[in-house]
């Protein structure tokens, strides 16, 4: 196998362990919100933060390795490669919501979460900061499935 077959074998490992992971991850925090039950949405709290640790940093990590260095390797122009360009682009700015939003958001909920007990009356701001998880937690997964888009799509 040759290095770029490597490296894109590589970078679609990569994305499948990344965008399975947030797309399951919110799946799952919702599914565990709709039972009301504390203890239950603490347990999935734990695994959404766990999960994103694992697979959404490390898929990340694997597909943007891999991508940059067959960019770096073939020599590729990514200004003159508007679908790579798009794609980067689009990954990146999924990133800078994460970093800057949804992380922050996660640990918040996290570190109220492991008070939770089957009598825990849950506070409204937990639910105020489940709401910006949805909303910039959609937005996270739709800036990385059109980033996909551009990728198998190619267009100029």
């Amino acid at each position: 196998m040759d290095t770029y077959l490597l490296l894109k074998t590589l970078h679609i490992i990569g994305v499948v362990l990344f965008l399975g992971n947030i797309i399951v991850t919110g799946w799952w925090k919702i599914m565990a919100n709709r039972t009301g039950n504390p203890e239950i949405i603490a347990f999935a709290q734990r695994q959404v933060t766990l999960t994103d640790y694992i697979f959404t940093a490390g898929g990340s990590l694997i597909l943007l390795a891999a991508g940059v260095a067959n960019i770096i390797i073939y020599d590729i122009d990514i200004m003159a490669t508007t679908w790579l360009l798009w794609g980067f682009g689009l990954f990146t700015l999924s990133g800078i919501v994460w970093v800057a939003i949804l992380i922050p958001v996660q640990i918040k909920q996290a570190h109220e979460a492991k008070q939770f007990t089957a009598e825990t009356i849950i506070s409204k701001q937990y639910w105020k900061r489940e709401r910006l998880w949805y909303i910039y937690g959609g937005l996270a997964v739709v800036f990385p499935l059109a980033s996909l888009i551009f990728m198998v799509l190619k267009p100029q």
